[in-house]
């Protein structure tokens, strides 16, 4: 199918809540508004939250298929993650989303949304800043410029951290397949339901937060017991941010749990990769062709594809 249009500072843009709303109305304001001082033309969908979501099931469906069938937008970047998007996926227009296809934008929650458009209508999306979580208080230069690139349709690049942070090997190897992932915990919860791509040669990449160490490593024994592991191309670890347990609690530390699940996966594994719930970091497409190659010498994730074109 075709993919989406670049997204250029001067495009249309509709920010939807498929999940949770703003945590501060406020956010949202500064979020738009930073968006619009880039030049984009943003329509922003209203909200009334029900509980910690962003609208009723019907509502928030509504507002994102409404989105997916228009033809004069460039991309829908999402208000928030938080919780939600498993509640509607059965509710989708998928073909709509396979006949105009248009960059979707957003990460955490929306990681269920990403991967059950890749499933459905092999549509590429983009984990990257959304409105009230990152263009609100502003991401930085080198993080606000890989967003431009990655929306931007760029290609044949090594992704490394907004700092010039390099990965790390945790197993050797070298494949190449189609780069899926996102939150690790919307992942796994897609398990056993229609909506989770096969991941058969897959470069899964995955990253929580505020997830103690026995968590990760229980969703990541899930991903193993379902046969996920060892039928990937290979394996990225982002970042596991809020992860502290209590003081005197007994654990094992992120790294240790993240070495242990590494060995189940027939091809490489790599490690600190600058991507989760926190303000400095890559954008990372979904669906697109990608290499990672580890080794003790140096290890590399490089988009093969662009997202857009």
């Amino acid at each position: 199918m075709p993919l989406p249009r670049p997204l250029a500072p001067t495009g249309r843009v509709a920010v939807v809540a498929p999940a949770s709303p703003a945590l501060d109305p406020a956010d949202a304001e500064a979020g738009l508004a930073a968006l619009r001082a880039r030049g984009l033309a943003v329509e922003a969908v209203e909200t009334t939250p029900a509980g910690y979501l962003a609208g009723t099931d019907a509502d928030r469906a509504r507002a994102l298929n409404r989105a997916l069938r228009r033809d004069d937008l460039d991309a829908v970047v999402c208000l928030r993650g938080g919780y939600g998007l498993l509640r509607i996926l059965d509710r989708i227009d998928y073909a709509a989303a396979r006949a105009r296809p248009k960059l979707i934008v957003g990460y955490s929650d929306i990681t269920a949304l990403h991967l059950a458009l890749w499933k459905e209508a092999r549509l590429p999306g983009v984990s990257g800043p959304m409105v009230a979580s990152d263009w609100a208080p502003g991401p930085d230069a080198e993080t606000e410029a890989d967003f431009w690139r990655v929306v931007g349709g760029a290609s044949d690049y090594d992704v490394v951290g907004p700092g010039g942070e390099a990965l790390s090997c945790l197993r050797g190897g070298e494949a190449e397949g189609t780069l899926l992932g996102g939150n690790l915990a919307l992942t796994c919860a897609l398990l056993g339901t229609p909506y989770l791509p096969e991941l058969d040669g897959a470069i899964l990449f995955v990253e929580d937060v505020g997830e103690a160490p026995y968590r990760i490593d229980g969703m990541l024994a899930r991903l193993r017991l379902a046969g996920v592991l060892e039928r990937l191309g290979g394996l990225v670890f982002g970042l596991f941010t809020d992860a502290d347990v209590p003081p005197g609690r007994a654990t094992f530390s992120v790294g240790e749990v993240l070495a242990h699940y590494a060995r189940f996966v027939d091809g490489p594994v790599a490690t600190g990769l600058v991507y989760g719930h926190v303000p400095r970091k890559v954008t990372m497409p979904v669906g697109v062709r990608a290499r990672l190659a580890a080794s003790a010498s140096g290890t590399s994730l490089r988009v093969l594809e662009p997202v857009a074109s």
